[in-house]
């Protein structure tokens, strides 16, 4: 079993006992819809991925994360949020792009699997980009899928005909891991700055972190 899914099945249970509904309602989500995305994801990985020529597309590691945020980027209640998310999320992956570049070639000179190093590292280039919860997803996912795509393209460039499979095995287990990351750091620091500014008395900081009320309008912490 892969740690993407492990991450997933113990998103699954939380959800279920009802511990992430503090995260799911700022993001715009249900708790239904947050299972139906991780089921979701179980199948679709199980699913032939979408052969395009020399680009293969798995629909649990590609599409349906990618339709996740879409769903986050049109449920935005501020254009800055859009645009942290894109922006981000193109920094995010040309960062992610770049320490692979760096890590060594060799397995045996490799200290910690680089799915893990290339996730965590996404995920918290994620947050200090996007900064809300749902720009810190879009970054941290988003971000992934991009560096896979840049690292294919200069394959290309270099005349090596290596097929690009969006969403594959470890990349779907970085894009997990990146996306978790970077929405539990939001979460984090968002709660933290709110206890703070509760306990002098001020406002909370509306340019650290954003979070959107259940009720469709948003609240910045």
């Amino acid at each position: 079993m892969s740690v993407g899914v492990i991450v997933l099945s113990v998103l699954a249970v939380l959800v279920l006992l009802g511990m992430g509904q503090r995260v799911l309602d700022r993001m715009h989500l249900s708790d239904r819809a947050a299972l139906v995305i991780i089921v979701s994801m179980f199948v679709g990985g199980l699913i032939p991925d979408i052969d395009l020529g020399m680009v293969r597309v798995n629909i649990g590691g590609a599409l349906i994360p990618l339709g996740v945020c879409v769903y986050l980027l049109t449920t935005a209640d501020e254009n800055a949020e859009r645009v942290r998310g894109l922006v981000g999320a193109l920094i995010t992956g040309g960062a992610i792009y770049a320490l692979g570049r760096l890590m060594p070639s060799e397995p045996e000179n490799i200290v910690l699997d680089p799915v893990y190093i290339c996730g965590v590292v996404g995920g918290i280039v994620g947050y200090v980009l996007g900064r809300s919860r749902r720009g810190a997803f879009i970054c941290g996912v988003v971000g992934v899928l991009l560096a896979d795509i840049i690292n294919s393209i200069v394959l290309w460039a270099q005349g090596i005909a290596q097929k690009l499979t969006l969403g594959g095995a470890g990349v779907f287990d970085t894009a997990v891991i990146s996306g978790v990351i970077a929405v539990l750091l939001a979460e984090l620091v968002g709660e933290t700055l709110e206890r703070v500014a509760r306990a002098n008395g001020a406002a909370p900081d509306r340019e650290r972190v954003h979070t959107p009320s259940p009720h469709g309008k948003e609240d910045k912490q």
